[in-house]
């Protein structure tokens, strides 16, 4: 049988004039390329709608292959077919021997992202062209009833209209919407009993300062090391997942957790996954780690590890990841988890496009606004650990500030929250004095000395600080909570010991 004849379609309203921009073998390439592996569109940087198809079959075509994979379909030639059997222009290029041809070289596949982007941009012109074509027949158009200055006003906003589906591919909401958005999380927040109107980090001291974790926001989490950033990090992980997973067990009209990615560029999956059957054990990490484990402990994290088996936690510890990349595999993990919580272990191991120039800080910028934008575009909180620079150890006072910021650029004006999180009996274990000799041989200034200083971490023991130094929507202050370094677990104390901690209710 003979190939069948390239698709080929003139501009009707202009007969004999040129073509308008398309290029359809590269959008026959490219669906090829997508029936043969369908997650080649989980790698698109570039958001390609059927409508972008310049041939009104690939549109159709696009259009279904979309459909079946929201369904978690496989799309195919054999999963296409019925959908196409009594389709009169698939008719006349062979019927539905035509989507098996798709397929037939694979060219497509070396070079998918290009190919979308050149679709993309041809369906921009044709939009500009649109756009043109508009502009001249106004201004031909001399009726007493039509306004030069309104033509212009409409030709602007055409072309504004273009450039803003080019930069971000999302209509402007209008305040009726984002206002019944608005008025939906104040309901949840009165739902919820607790003011809590975004998503839980399992911790209610944090939670009452910020009511959730909100959709959008870019949290940093900042901290020297030795604090407990990634305890923390993968306390609230956990804690959301799991109220995610309670919610789907047990119902309810609202739900305050969400399936949780972490991206973790610093510690492999194994060792995330080790300290958190610690946290839920309650089987000290060490004792994990050497294997020195009592029949009781082993039964601990044998329920634990059962427990924790549908946990909708997923770990990526790709190292070394750029901002883009990181940005695609959240997108995946979106589309296929639905996702609604992310979080980066930690900033400073991401890397930018390379655009920087060798300039740390503005790399560092880069990312910041990166993550920013995957919030936004996600609709999901996002949060970032950072480091901090060592002018922290060179004060007395070594309670964290926004300028301790490590290669801060952009990340402070970037951050919806800052929180930095603070264990003053770090420090105090770090200026440990000598223990005075158990025959009590020690001079009376030794025992004194050491005394006064086992009183004061006593007191201090297991208690942190986690300090909101910026919210976008709220307060700023001090969260107590409670840290058993042991299994590095944090939980929210009892709210009548606040007055030991040094805070209010």
């Amino acid at each position: 049988m003979a190939e069948p004849t390239p698709l080929s379609l003139v501009d009707n309203d202009i007969a004999g004039a040129r073509k308008l921009p398309s290029n359809l073998e590269a959008e026959a390439a490219f669906l090829g390329a997508v029936l043969i592996d369908n997650r080649v569109i989980e790698e698109l940087q570039t958001p390609i709608r059927p409508d972008h198809f310049f041939e009104p079959l690939h549109e159709r075509i696009y259009g279904r292959i979309l459909a079946l994979i929201e369904r978690n379909a496989t799309a195919s030639p054999v999963t296409l077919r019925p959908h196409f059997e009594a389709d009169e222009a698939l008719k006349e290029l062979g019927g539905p021997k035509y989507l098996a041809q798709l397929t037939a070289n694979g060219a497509g596949l070396l070079a998918p992202r290009e190919l979308a982007q050149q679709i993309y941009d041809l369906a921009l012109l044709r939009e500009l062209v649109s756009v043109g074509r508009g502009l001249v027949e106004g201004a031909l158009d001399t009726s007493e009833d039509t306004s030069p200055v309104d033509r212009i006003a409409q030709a602007e906003a055409d072309l504004y209209r273009v450039a803003e589906g080019a930069a971000t591919g999302k209509e402007a909401e209008s305040f009726r919407d984002a206002a019944l958005t608005a008025i939906k999380m104040v309901e949840a927040a009165m739902n919820s009993g607790g003011g809590l109107s975004g998503k839980t980090s399992g911790l209610v001291t944090l939670d009452q300062k910020t009511a959730g974790l909100h959709d959008s926001d870019l949290i940093i989490l900042a901290g020297r090391p030795g604090m407990g950033k990634t305890s923390l990090a993968t306390n609230i992980a956990f804690n959301c997942a799991e109220e995610y997973l309670k919610w789907q067990s047990e119902g309810g009209e609202h739900c305050y957790g969400a399936p949780t990615a972490f991206f973790s560029l610093e510690m492999s999956a194994d060792q995330l996954a080790t300290r958190i059957l610690a946290e839920q054990s309650e089987v000290s990490s060490e004792a994990l780690r050497s294997g020195t484990l009592t029949r009781d402990d082993f039964q601990k994290l044998s329920f634990a590890s059962q427990r924790l088996a549908e946990l909708p936690l997923f770990i990526d510890d790709t190292p070394g990841l750029t901002i883009g990349a990181l940005r695609t595999r959240a997108r995946r993990l979106k589309r296929r988890h639905n996702i609604g919580l992310i979080v980066i272990d930690y900033l400073q191991l991401l890397q930018g496009s390379g655009r920087a120039n060798d300039n740390r800080v503005n790399e560092i910028s880069e990312i910041s606004r990166g993550l920013k934008t995957l919030a936004k575009e996600l609709s999901v909180p996002v949060i970032a650990l950072s480091q901090l620079s060592r002018a922290v150890e060179q004060r007395e006072d070594k309670r964290p500030m926004l300028s301790d910021l490590r290669e801060s650029g952009s990340i402070e004006q970037d951050a919806d929250m800052v929180w930095f999180i603070y264990r003053e009996d770090y420090y105090l274990e770090a200026v440990r004095p000598d223990m005075p000799n158990p025959d009590g041989s020690s001079s009376p200034d030794v025992q004194d000395k050491y005394s006064q200083w086992e009183a004061n971490y006593l007191e201090k023991k297991n208690k942190a600080t986690l300090i909101v130094s910026k919210q976008r929507h709220g307060s700023t202050g001090n969260v107590a909570l409670h840290f058993q370094s042991e299994i590095t677990k944090f939980t929210s104390p009892n709210t009548r010991d606040y007055s030991s901690w040094g805070m209010e209710e």
